[in-house]
């Protein structure tokens, strides 16, 4: 049978409409959305479902994949409650819906300091300064050699998995590594269409700000254990949460290393909760053995 783990995704998972019929079908789900409007002062129902530009800014976008993400959980939970994880885990902005689908942080508190978050993020550098890049093809040390030797700031900010690693920094020096990259070997070197370098050492001083924040906001020990995106190991306490979300704005996220300590220890099954199939898609590059599931939709929970 194998252990199980649940997985949230990040920013560029979102889309129009997404949750919408969880939100149609399940009144504690229009409920939550209800008290979420109201810590915000804004609408973000009406962003998540009708507002094209609005969803795919950060300050609204992280916000609006916490609130999807953890409504999908709270169902599957109610519906199917022999399925229980032995591990959680999210990807980058997904590690905070992850907290609260462990009880960590208080699901509005979540959807608030993920808005707080983006809009810091969205502050942290001017528009056109900063940019990231997917590499395909190439070793993460190999990226990480080639980088080194770029003048200006160029850092690896996701370890996807072993075929796709993102580089973030400033445009300048992301620009110049795209076309060493490809000279060097890589089979895809893609920007990225933004302009937040999430991930980078140019958010350090907003992790400072953002730690402010955090301090408003109750956080708990988990009674399952997260593998942090900073380490790739399971943490669980209160301190151990906060100290990974203070270093989380720009320390790298261990993808690979988070999912290999999953299969070590044993864990078969995944399921990727919120919208679309993009962690999926990255663990079966991983590894192609495993038994990975979605629910991003009403129907995909009842075919459980």
């Amino acid at each position: 049978m194998g252990k199980t783990t649940f997985i949230f995704p990040g920013q560029g998972s979102q889309y129009l409409g997404m949750g919408k019929d969880f939100y149609d079908e399940y009144p504690e789900v229009k409920e939550l959305h209800d008290q979420v409007n109201d810590k915000l002062g804004f609408n973000l129902t009406e962003i998540i479902f009708n507002d094209e530009k609005k969803i795919n800014m950060t300050e609204f976008t992280q916000p609006a994949l916490v609130l999807t993400s953890y409504a999908v959980f709270m169902i599957t939970n109610r519906e199917k409650p022999d399925l229980k994880p032995d591990y959680i885990a999210g990807h980058s902005l997904g590690e905070f819906s992850a907290l609260v689908a462990g009880g960590s942080i208080n699901p509005v508190d979540g959807v608030w300091i993920t808005h707080i978050r983006g809009k810091l993020m969205q502050e942290a550098v001017p528009e056109g300064v900063g940019g990231m890049a997917a590499v395909i093809g190439l070793t993460a040390d190999k990226i990480k050699e080639i980088i080194s030797q770029i003048s200006g700031i160029v850092e690896i900010a996701n370890y996807n998995s072993y075929e796709q690693t993102v580089i973030s920094g400033e445009k300048k020096a992301i620009d110049e590594a795209v076309e060493i990259l490809k000279e060097e070997g890589a089979k895809k070197v893609v920007p990225l269409p933004v302009s937040v370098p999430a991930h980078s050492s140019l958010l350090r001083e907003k992790a400072v700000e953002f730690e402010k924040y955090l301090n408003e906001i109750e956080i708990k020990d988990l009674s399952v254990p997260l593998v942090s995106n900073v380490t790739g190991k399971p943490i669980k306490s209160s301190g151990e949460i906060r100290e990974e979300l203070k270093v989380h704005f720009y320390s790298p996220v261990k993808w690979v290393q988070s999912i290999e300590f999953l299969i070590g220890d044993g864990v078969l099954n995944f399921y990727e909760i919120g919208p679309k199939k993009v962690l999926s898609g990255l663990i079966k590059r991983i590894n192609r053995s495993l038994n990975i599931k979605n629910i991003d939709t009403v129907e995909d929970l009842r075919k459980l």
